[in-house]
């Protein structure tokens, strides 16, 4: 489980660079789950100081599915407490 906190276009391109290197490092699984939990107050937080959702939103999904074989994107779950912007959590069975 890793947090990501800061402006939103970086915390994707984080959550992907870690994704990648979680891969690398697990190596070959027969299995494997992805979930982000998004704080659905930081967010706000990052869109009233100006980040935009979409271009990077969507360009990150694809991403993830296209360039990792995952055979769908991986599962939001939204928070409605206060805590970091995006929490990346990995489950797999070797």
């Amino acid at each position: 489980m890793w947090t990501f906190d800061g402006a939103f276009g970086v915390c994707l391109s984080d959550i992907e660079d870690t994704f990648r290197r979680a891969i690398v490092q697990v190596g070959d699984v027969s299995r494997i789950v992805v979930m982000i939990e998004l704080s659905l107050p930081a967010l706000r937080s990052r869109m009233q100081a100006g980040d935009a959702i979409q271009p990077a939103w969507s360009r990150f999904l694809d991403a993830m599915t296209s360039r990792y074989g995952l055979p769908a994107a991986p599962r939001i779950r939204y928070l409605k407490t206060r805590a970091a912007l995006a929490t990346l959590v990995i489950a797999y069975r070797s």
